[in-house]
């Protein structure tokens, strides 16, 4: 993008460099045999990317959303799953603690977290509770000095490796009374009760984590009791807007080889790239991946420069899986039997292009979100 500074067009040739030498080998291969490339991901740490947003005091980049952008968009060429256990460690929880933590917190954690040594997670999502968030009932009783935690986490990226688990909690009968704190691995009635097997994002490990009467001291809470609501929302515009930078990855690779395919495939006696139709394809969906770049990084930028938007951040999060998932659709359809044989990489892409319509909020919860607070400024 033009506006992109020095600093990060560097971060993208370093990002871009480590996707096609870490992650682009294995990538088919942990996919295939739904296994986590934790090597690469701890290598994540070599380059300083795994606290982008983070505070530089703690070990972290100190950089905002276009460039987290940067490295969700060139990991997610490669292997999307890879960069979804990006996205929970470095944005859901490494800058959630980052953002919202104590002093002690993230003299405790960040270093850690940010050089790989640690892996990190959030529990939001619950088994009965997934677009409806707020709802929560994984509970923190107080107990003592400190809380006692009962409940289940689902749908957890990185839940079944993660040190830590950014977690929030109920406390208190009011629907906002949410509370987050800080639960480490190996605390007593902490478990992983299962792994979850996955259509798509196949190397991107899932689990469901359960608390019963986990103990947990004062100073693992986050903040003051019952104020979680606000920084959980601005972890959502910011998660939103970046992980759409993995939908943009899969419809630049998708578009990257339907054009080679075209210009090399022979049908009928000449390239499969001279027919109408495929020239359609190929035009639509570069087309809209140019668009889809565009209003990403554009979204990205304003938040950086203090206009955080929720509807924006919605309306980024709805379109570019929507497009991203059409065109790995058409990229599928071009490449004939080939795309739809794991040979080539195209049923991967679309497999994986599908997720972004579900997690971080599905295209239902962003349609109400922006129709709800576009209609609230007509009042």
């Amino acid at each position: 993008m033009w506006f992109f500074t020095d600093e990060e067009r560097e971060l993208q040739s370093v990002c871009r460099d480590f996707a096609q030498k870490e992650l682009a080998p294995h990538a088919e291969e942990h996919d295939r045999e739904q296994t986590f490339n934790i090597d690469a991901f701890r290598k994540m740490g070599e380059i300083g990317v795994l606290g982008i947003t983070a505070d530089p005091e703690y070990g972290g980049a100190g950089l905002g959303a276009v460039a987290s952008t940067i490295v969700m968009e060139e990991f997610g060429k490669v292997c999307a799953s890879s960069t979804l256990s990006y996205l929970a460690h470095a944005i859901l929880c490494v800058n959630n603690i980052s953002a919202n933590g104590s002093k002690a917190q993230k003299e405790k954690y960040l270093p850690k977290l940010i050089s790989g040594e640690w892996i990190g997670c959030m529990g939001m999502s619950e088994p009965e509770f997934g677009s409806d968030a707020i709802g929560m009932q994984t509970k923190a009783s107080k107990s003592g000095e400190g809380y006692l935690i009962n409940g289940a986490k689902m749908w957890i990226t990185n839940g079944s490796y993660a040190d830590v688990v950014f977690l929030y909690t109920r406390t208190g009968s009011n629907k906002k009374d949410i509370t987050s704190f800080i639960v480490e691995k190996g605390a007593k009635g902490f478990s992983v009760s299962k792994e979850i097997h996955k259509m798509g994002m196949r190397a991107s490990p899932t689990a469901e984590l359960v608390f019963e009467n986990t103990p947990v001291k004062m100073d693992a809470r986050v903040g003051d009791e019952g104020d979680s609501v606000l920084h959980m929302m601005k972890n959502l515009e910011l998660e939103r807007i970046t992980i759409s930078g993995i939908s943009l990855g899969i419809a630049a690779s998708c578009v990257k080889r339907c054009f080679q395919y075209a210009s090399e495939r022979k049908q009928f006696g000449k390239h499969i790239g001279e027919f109408q139709l495929v020239q359609k394809m190929l035009a639509d969906m570069s087309t809209d991946t140019e668009m889809m770049k565009h209003f990403l990084y554009s979204a990205a930028k304003d938040y950086d420069l203090g206009n955080k938007g929720r509807v924006v951040a919605a309306q980024v999060k709805l379109a570019l899986p929507r497009l991203a998932t059409r065109i790995a659709l058409d990229a599928v359809q071009l490449h004939g039997g080939y795309g739809y044989s794991s040979e080539f990489p195209l049923e991967r892409y679309l497999r994986d292009a599908k997720l972004m319509e579900i997690g971080a909020g599905t295209n239902e919860v962003m349609i109400m979100v922006i129709a709800r607070e576009l209609l609230k400024q007509q009042g």
